[in-house]
């Protein structure tokens, strides 16, 4: 008896998440494993809707307020459909909704949310980002996101993109005149493949669990789609004694996401790394403005901000789109590990740059995507 509780207690603890990282990873490289070594510069980018955005080094408390504006916002974003460039939690947690007209803008006030008349159309922002999918898909370094506040499209780039690349980057915003906003991220964007809430290990790599998940009622757990590539048996220690579950779906690029079935059922809960555990009790999408935490077992648990929605990254490996783009910082190992607001489920650890005594800027695959993906759900 003495020796299953043990096992529950770990698997317990096993509710963040992981990744695997290369040693010395460099540029925006997906799917790095075991990670030694990196050489990240200082961060400093001003990247979308972090004009308010600082990361805390420090146990999440986020109040529940923050996850029900959010919801507000993305739900009324929803009823207007393609007539807003999307929501956004201003500083001082309000959600706020982006429109075209004053019809539209009562919809939103009526609702309990706050409208921002736009600069730009949404349909002149989707030209915007389909022409950076045309002419610069392909380009590791690089990627692009809507910045609801400021009706612009945000495109950075990282210290690996230079040259002629540099140059043509730059010819492709000039091109779109003020409608995009250049920023350079310091250091370069990888993925953070390793541990998570625990380690969870396979073929020589190690990666995060993201968050335990069911499906016709077999339990299984989500992680990283550039794990799951790689990996086809998980365990929970490095010598392969205790198994924890077989990857059945994996997607990656494109999306970031993998789905495995596990050996015993898991709590729905999150390492907070201090002896205890955040309870996740549902799924929702993030948005701009939005307090997060981010759960790892190489780093622990970081906070910080949500910057932009949608945004696409194009790694070495191949370009991913509707990612969550945020100021948490993150190191190698982990990747696949839970975002999370308070009791919600947000997204996966998949990569980023710099870390967490500098700072830097991470993504997240939405978790909501991978659900409906693998038809899966939270216990």
């Amino acid at each position: 008896m003495g020796r299953r509780n043990a096992a529950r207690k770990r698997r317990l603890r096993t509710v963040a998440g992981a990744g695997a990282a290369v040693a010395g990873a460099a540029g925006l490289v997906a799917g790095s494993l075991y990670a030694v070594q990196t050489n990240e510069g200082p961060q400093g980018a001003k990247l979308a809707g972090d004009a308010q955005a600082r990361s805390r080094d420090a146990r999440p408390r986020t109040a529940q307020a923050q996850p029900r504006a959010a919801a507000l916002a993305t739900r009324v974003a929803g009823r207007l459909g393609g007539r807003t460039a999307g929501a956004y939690l201003d500083p001082a947690g309000r959600p706020v909704v982006t429109v075209t007209n004053a019809a539209d803008a009562s919809m939103v006030r009526a609702a309990g949310a706050v409208p921002k008349t736009m600069r730009r159309t949404p349909r002149t922002l989707n030209r915007v980002t389909a022409a950076l999918r045309r002419s610069m898909a392909g380009t590791p370094g690089t990627g692009w996101a809507v910045d609801p506040a400021t009706s612009q499209v945000v495109m950075w780039t990282d210290d690996s993109v230079t040259g002629t690349r540099m140059a043509a980057a730059r010819r492709e915003a000039r091109r779109m005149g003020t409608a995009v906003r250049m920023v350079r991220v310091p250091g370069r964007l990888h993925t953070l493949a390793t541990l998570g809430g625990d380690a969870i290990f396979g073929g020589g790599a190690r990666c995060s669990l993201g968050f335990n998940v069911q499906r016709d009622g077999q339990p299984f757990f989500l992680t990283a789609g550039h794990c799951g590539n790689i990996v086809q048996n998980w365990t929970a220690d490095q010598q392969g004694a205790e198994a924890l579950g077989t990857t059945v779906q994996s997607d990656f690029p494109g999306d970031d996401f993998a789905l495995v079935q596990a050996t015993a059922d898991g709590q729905s809960a999150v390492d907070l790394h201090d002896g205890t555990a955040q309870p996740i009790t549902e799924a929702a999408d993030a948005v701009a403005g939005q307090q997060v935490a981010r759960s790892g077992s190489t780093t622990g648990v970081h906070t910080g901000r949500v910057t932009a929605v949608g945004a696409t990254v194009n790694f070495p490996e191949g370009t991913v789109t509707g990612m969550i783009q945020t100021t948490v910082c993150a190191e190698p190992g982990d990747s696949g590990g839970p975002l999370f607001s308070g009791s919600t489920a947000l997204g996966l650890t998949s990569g980023g740059s710099g870390d967490c005594q500098s700072g830097g800027v991470t993504f997240f695959q939405p978790v909501t995507e991978a659900l409906q993906a693998f038809g899966a759900e939270l216990p």
